[in-house]
């Protein structure tokens, strides 16, 4: 059946709550079992440690899953499983026994071939120690592919998707390596894209490549029945650099002071001061607003655009960094009406989930 696309902050929430976050529950509740078997013990700790840590990942990409017009339990099938690939991979890289990017490179051909129906299945843990996860990360690339495979148009997007998917390995690559590798390796990365991208930072550049929003926008549109050349490619023009840059630089923002105290790389630490970083997020609410116009559904994707400014500005984190008040108030203003509707909903939602943070 075919089901339209919310309009309006109220229909969207609703739907969210009534129907997508159960469904997403129900997605982890079979990952959450199946990670539980894995044999080695890291292998185990760190996957579900990802989903305990980062079911909200997978809730908010999953609202992507509307777009579908009533494909949603395909939609939410894929969203989670990837989601759930990439917040696992990011405990392996984050949390590692291993510092060689080799491995990483490896780790994250997983999130390569969840994108490509048909790629065999790799040995993605062939540079570590660890090695026995009794076939939980195949089991994740395979459900993607699945989903995938079944989508009639996804021919249509697999350039982009695959082309975003390679962006964000990089970037896990880049990032996770030894500390004192971590900037050049950035600032080299960049200067294969600083012609496209001339008005961006080399730390801003790699923020825009670390979000999934933008896969997800494509899966899900195409899982409509509804994509076209034409679309695809606006879809990879309006989600990739700016609505992606502001999706992981509010990310970003709100983990500045715990980065600082495990010395975790940070990229809003790499603005010159408060002013330079708060007109920077203007800048990229201004060109995420206008490249999201061009798309269908621009309604929802603008709720998308102000929904993740109200709701990462809601965490907990956010009352502990200094100048946050203003910083705040600044960003709800230039954002529009309805991150000030999220931004309340969420610290309500927040109230009845004690404990829960981005």
């Amino acid at each position: 059946m075919t089901r339209a696309v919310p309009g309006n902050a109220v229909l969207l929430m609703y739907r969210v709550y009534r129907n997508i976050f159960p469904a997403v529950h129900n997605e982890l509740s079979y990952w959450i079992e199946r990670a539980k078997s894995i044999p080695d013990e890291e292998l185990r700790s760190q996957a579900l440690a990802s989903i305990e840590e980062k079911t909200f990942h997978c809730e908010g990409g999953s609202i992507y899953s509307v777009l579908s017009r009533g494909s949603d339990k395909q939609a939410i099938r894929f969203i989670v499983a990837y989601q759930t690939i990439s917040d696992y991979l990011d405990n392996l890289c984050d949390r590692s026994t291993s510092m060689d990017p080799d491995d990483f490179r490896m780790l994250h051909e997983s999130m390569i071939d969840a994108l490509t129906p048909g790629n065999p299945l790799q040995d993605y843990y062939q540079y570590r120690d660890e090695q026995d996860d009794g076939g939980y990360l195949h089991d994740l690339v395979y459900t993607c592919q699945q989903v995938l495979s079944e989508a009639e148009d996804y021919q249509m997007v697999k350039k982009q998707a695959v082309r975003l998917g390679k962006l964000y390995g990089d970037l896990q690559v880049h990032k996770h390596v030894i500390e004192n590798e971590r900037i050049p390796r950035l600032q080299n990365w960049f200067k294969h894209y600083q012609k496209e991208w001339p008005e961006l930072s080399w730390y801003e550049f790699s923020a825009c490549t670390g979000s999934t929003l933008g896969i997800f926008c494509l899966v899900s549109y195409t899982l409509s029945g509804k994509m076209d050349a034409t679309l695809s490619n606006q879809i990879e023009r309006s989600y990739f650099p700016y609505m992606q840059g502001l999706h992981i630089l509010l990310d970003y923002y709100i983990d500045q002071e715990e980065d600082e105290k495990e010395g975790d790389l940070n990229f809003c630490a790499y603005y010159d001061h408060e002013e330079e970083m708060k007109n920077r997020f203007r800048y990229f609410v201004e060109r995420a607003h206008e490249e999201i116009q061009r798309l269908p559904d621009a309604a929802f994707h603008q709720m998308i655009h102000e929904g993740l400014v109200g709701m990462y500005l809601a965490d907990r984190k956010v009352g502990r960094l200094s100048n946050a008040q203003s910083f705040v108030k600044e960003m709800l203003k230039v954002s529009g009406k309805k991150a000030t509707f999220f931004y309340y909903n969420t610290k309500m939602y927040h109230k009845l989930k004690p404990g829960r943070e981005i």
